[in-house]
């Protein structure tokens, strides 16, 4: 779960520091307080794209921190291990840096990892529920993913099988266009293959060929220059008043000098070593000077080979490698050509052999669907049954679509608030207060098989209010005993069902505004939902109820 969040210099935060706990975890404050701004920094640690106007104005970074608690989290941990970020003692720091200028910097156990790592990692931690996804449920390109993901493994493990045949499908269909095209261009390739072909092996070029006939041609070009400097260089080491001649006289006076003092024998002998060491390298020098070759028609054999290899990196590759490679593919697409009938027929083969899988794998899959279908329908109806939506029938319809890459299904979420009326999709017929408890309704049934620690809901209570606001606060609460669940929220209904309560306010420093968090006490809480009730924080009758509110959360509790 997520244990503790750090925020600085984010927006209008400046400097701040959550600590969550377990269950139901709510923020409150006036509308335009800052709680957005929450979320969007864990948005921010889950790898969620994030700029630069996120940065404190006339700070030059910002910077969020997280840390999460994995005990409970397996999925999770193992994602971390796999990625070889250290969980010690079952805690895993998640950071981030957003430059003013410059490239964002991510951190997971104090090893640098990339953007999409940190959003592979992110979405094993949180599952993010944010206002925009009332419009994603709309979406019936979403339904499918979800009534699969509830299904189970099976159903996923099919799924991926039928893409996997699908994009065969589709490699071959691409092969197959290839041979259907007309002879002439067929005949023209051939042409151009044959004699690009005929080039490179005429060539007969070799892998490490162009580096050695570089270091030749520069060799024999300069063959005058390297003469003169070895000829200098090994005259003034060995002629007469050269340097191993001083270098001789030098080593008489110093053995007279150890003839004396043993202690400058050291010294003599290092002297030694350094005369055989240099009368070696003078005579190293010479053989390299009389192996100097001078060979114009060479160097001229070399200039002419090298023009040949940058003829044929201008046309193929920009080294002797990748022309090499080029060549293994134009011989590949040539045997392709010249053997189009044969392989055209292979190809169908394999097409229709790929195609009948595929189709099987479908198959077989709708069924399962199709069974699990039943049983998603009724958990969310007992859902719905406890969000105060009782009569309310939803249906999974399930129709048949051509053969795709998650099989030949097409799912629709479909929705009848009212006895009496028909079920029709959820964009025609679900208020903004219904589509909340749906949501709400799905997420609690797909977080039974759903393996991510913590739920996050940002304004779930969009266009609800009452006796369902109370039943969503309930659900939340339910919800809490399974997973950490961190709720923004407006009504005092839900937030008095907290274990944890978060009060967010703005406030203006000098002539600056920051976002100021506050975990509440009792009787804070007791100020806060009197607020939230429409009266002012001192007024008893507020005061009074929301007590009542936090005595019916106790009541609850003791009877779960």
């Amino acid at each position: 779960m997520l244990s503790e969040l750090y925020i600085e210099d984010f927006a209008l935060v400046d400097r701040l520091t959550a600590r969550f706990g377990p269950g139901l975890n709510v923020l409150t404050g006036e509308t335009g307080a800052g709680k957005s701004i929450i979320i969007d920094a864990i948005n921010c640690i889950l790898g969620v794209r994030a700029g630069n106007d996120l940065v404190r104005h006339g700070a030059a970074r910002a910077t969020v921190q997280a840390a999460f608690d994995l005990d409970d989290a397996a999925d999770a941990r193992a994602e971390a291990e796999s990625a070889g970020h250290p969980v010690e003692e079952g805690l895993l720091i998640v950071h981030r840096d957003l430059p003013a200028t410059g490239k964002t910097q991510c951190r997971v156990g104090g090893r640098l990892v990339t953007v999409a790592m940190l959003r592979n990692l992110g979405r094993t931690l949180i599952d993010v529920h944010g206002q925009h996804e009332h419009q994603s449920l709309l979406s019936v390109s979403r339904h499918l993913d979800l009534l699969d993901a509830w299904a189970g493994a099976e159903v996923m493990a099919l799924r991926q099988r039928v893409g996997e045949c699908h994009r065969a499908l589709a490699a071959l269909d691409q092969q197959l266009a290839q041979l259907g095209m007309d002879e002439r261009d067929r005949a023209r390739r051939v042409d151009l293959y044959q004699f690009q072909l005929k080039e490179i092996d005429a060539a007969a070029l070799q892998p490490d060929e162009e580096e050695q006939l570089e270091s030749d041609r520069l060799r024999l070009a300069n063959a005058e220059k390297l003469f003169l400097h070895a000829g200098q260089g090994y005259d003034r080491l060995r002629d007469d008043g050269g340097a191993l001649d001083n270098l001789g006289a030098a080593l008489e006076h110093l053995q007279s000098l150890a003839d004396i003092d043993r202690a400058a024998t050291p010294l003599l002998e290092a002297l030694q070593a350094a005369y055989y060491q240099i009368e070696d390298a003078t005579d190293q020098l010479r053989s390299y000077r009389d192996a100097i070759e001078f060979n114009p028609e060479r160097l001229e054999e070399i200039q002419e080979r090298l023009s040949v290899i940058q003829s044929l990196k201008r046309k193929y590759g920009d080294s002797i490698p990748e022309i090499l490679a080029y060549r293994a593919q134009v011989a590949a697409d040539l045997e392709r050509l010249e053997s189009a009938e044969a392989n055209e027929a292979a190809l169908q083969a394999q097409r229709a052999a790929t195609e009948s899988e595929a189709l099987a794998l479908a198959e077989e899959l709708g069924r399962l669907r199709r069974e699990a279908t039943r049983r998603f329908e009724r958990e969310i109806e007992a859902e719905l049954a406890a969000l105060a939506m009782g009569t309310t029938r939803f249906a999974v319809a399930l129709a048949p679509q051509p053969l795709g890459p998650t099989g030949t299904d097409r799912a629709e979420f479909l929705i009848a608030p009212n006895p009496g009326e028909p079920l029709k999709p959820l964009a025609k017929i679900a208020s903004g207060g219904e589509l909340s408890r749906v949501m709400l309704a799905l997420k609690s049934v797909l977080a039974r098989v759903d393996r991510v620690p913590t739920l996050i809901f940002d304004e779930i209570d969009v266009g609800i209010g009452g006796r369902t606001a109370h039943v969503i606060g309930e659900k939340l609460a339910s919800l809490g005993r399974e997973k950490q669940v961190v709720c923004v929220t407006h009504l005092p209904q839900i937030a008095a069902r907290a274990d944890v309560h978060f009060s967010v306010r703005k406030e203006v420093q000098g002539e600056r505004t920051v976002v100021r968090l506050c975990r509440l006490s009792e009787e804070e809480r007791i100020e806060e939902l009197s607020r939230m009730l429409g009266g002012r924080a001192d007024s008893a009758t507020a005061r009074e109820h929301a007590r009542e509110l936090l005595a019916q959360r106790a009541t609850r509790e003791a009877a779960a």
